[in-house]
């Protein structure tokens, strides 16, 4: 049986009497119990009944789209490629100018190239990013192995903008601790742009320890070692919301229901599909600070991308509510569904996303992934991907074994030769061997998951500043089809043929790759 409230406070007032407890130690616990029992919390005790449904109308067509004739594709604010009307574009130089609808972001198109764009997003802090743009994950407020300095001041990092977790955050240190530090930037000395999640991912990352209902996701505490009477947290789109108040992100994620994109229960996914609704708007009414802080929509639905399906549903839902959202992503995906299904949700989202907004493609970052969805219509992305491979020894390269080498395999024992040549990374631009880093690696030395993570930071840095330069020159499409053919040499080349997929979605993209292996 989990621990109740009056157990935790029993736990609690025990650790204050002791004399011996380490202060640290407390604040960070007194910062958990306090964010888990709903202490010091700015929202109402109990969710307002108005926002609360029975379970007999969870699958009933919410009253808002009822209307919506859902025979032909959902779509709103079109233009060029998608129409015959050409979309303003905005000077790099030009300055932010924010409005009452939009009061913390101001988007600007600059250039694009078929449906790729090169776009700038102002905050309201004088914070700008420019894209496409790809976001490291700092989980807990930093990048593992690397300090602010070397994501900022490096120039071959010299990150705009990184993404933090709201879940992981509430649990350690607790965001009414950063609140009181003067939020996320001022804790972890970053004067950059900050996204973070709502928590949402959690619910198939962690399903195992969460309990699903309409007021919100149960959690039990994953760091309490007391299997047989874990600590739970109840985190509702209200909560949500506070904790990311607290932190101060520039772009904040209303809470969604989501549900693995392999899950085999239609039923399942059209309640989520309606409750990412009811839930956006309450992370609308719990938003305290719209005039600093930007709360995007997340498209949920499933795979089905059936004309009137799930993700037109939920689409439908959103452009109702356009007037309050200034940004959107696509959730859901990224979670083992087949290559073909990721990237036609993908293309029908940017097709239906209005085009004077950002789009925010959740929990992508292969390389591969990256350049295709670019194509389709992305701006923004973010994966644990590049960190995580390069603490177990991958290095991200263009072109070699599909754009990755395993510096743990002997093959690189005696190589001389630095990763990637012209790389700017701290590895490549000293000399660090091939070899070297293969020793380290081996002998887990944590030198070596500082060179690997700061060069797979910049190699995506590389890239991703690279499809911006070919969006604004109008050669994107060149771009494109040079990385694939790096990437897929062919099998008389000893290389791999380009996968099925990837001719789909370039054709999607008006990009053809006909004539190529």
């Amino acid at each position: 049986m989990a621990k109740t409230k009056s157990s935790w406070e029993s736990r609690k007032r025990n650790r204050d009497d002791s004399s011996e407890q380490d202060q640290c130690q407390k604040v960070e616990e007194d910062a958990f119990f306090q964010t888990a029992c709903g202490l010091k919390s700015s929202t109402a005790a109990l969710t307002a009944k108005e926002y609360l449904i029975p379970s007999e109308e969870f699958l009933t067509l919410p009253p808002e789209i009822r209307n919506v004739d859902f025979s032909k594709p959902v779509s709103w604010r079109k233009f060029f490629p998608y129409t015959d009307t050409s979309l303003p574009l905005t000077p790099l130089e030009q300055t932010a100018k924010f409005t009452s609808e939009s009061p913390a972001l101001c988007f600007h198109v600059n250039a694009i190239s078929g449906r790729a764009r090169a776009t700038t997003l102002h905050f309201r802090s004088d914070r700008v990013v420019r894209t496409p743009i790809f976001m490291p994950v700092g989980t807990k407020g930093t990048i593992k192995s690397l300090t602010t300095e070397e994501i900022c001041n490096d120039e071959a990092l010299n990150c705009p903008i990184i993404l933090g977790n709201t879940y992981h955050l509430a649990l350690q240190p607790g965001t009414e601790l950063i609140r009181k530090m003067g939020g996320l930037h001022k804790f972890m000395q970053w004067d950059r742009g900050i996204l973070t999640d709502s928590g949402g991912f959690q619910m198939v990352s962690l399903l195992k320890l969460a309990e699903i209902t309409e007021e919100g996701v149960t959690f039990e505490n994953p760091f309490d070692t007391c299997h047989d009477s874990r600590e739970r947290m109840l985190l509702r789109p209200e909560d949500s919301i506070t904790h990311q108040n607290n932190i101060g992100s520039d772009i904040m994620m209303a809470l969604d229901d989501v549900v693995s994109s392999v899950t085999d229960n239609h039923e399942r996914f059209e309640i989520a599909t309606y409750r990412t609704l009811r839930w956006l708007d309450r992370c609308f009414a719990a938003h305290k600070r719209p005039e600093e802080q930007n709360l995007f929509a997340i498209v949920q639905g499933g795979l089905d991308t059936a004309v009137g399906g799930l993700r037109e549903k939920c689409l439908a839902g959103f452009r109702e509510r356009d007037h309050k959202i200034p940004g959107y992503a696509i959730g859901g995906l990224a979670g083992g569904e087949s290559k073909d299904e990721f990237w036609r949700v993908v293309d029908q989202c940017c097709k239906a996303l209005p085009d004077d907004k950002p789009r925010y493609l959740m929990g992508v970052g292969y390389p591969l992934d990256i350049v295709i969805c670019t194509a389709l219509g992305v701006d923004m992305f973010d994966c644990v991907y590049p960190t995580r491979t390069a603490r177990f020894g991958v290095a991200l390269v263009p072109g070699q074994a599909r754009g990755t080498l395993r510096l743990k395999s002997n093959e690189f024992s005696n190589d001389h030769r630095v990763i990637m040549e012209g790389c700017k990374c701290t590895a490549c631009r000293n000399g660090y061997t091939r070899a070297r880093l293969h020793t380290l690696l081996k002998r887990n030395n944590p030198i070596a998951a500082t060179l690997m993570t700061n060069h797979n930071i910049a190699y995506m840095m590389y890239l991703v500043r690279g499809m911006r330069q070919a969006i604004v020159e109008d050669t994107f499409d060149s771009f494109v089809l040079n990385f694939i053919e790096d990437q897929f040499r062919g099998t008389e080349n000893g290389g791999e043929d380009i996968p099925q997929w990837v001719h789909d979605a370039l054709i999607a993209a008006g990009i053809s790759s006909k004539g190529k292996n």
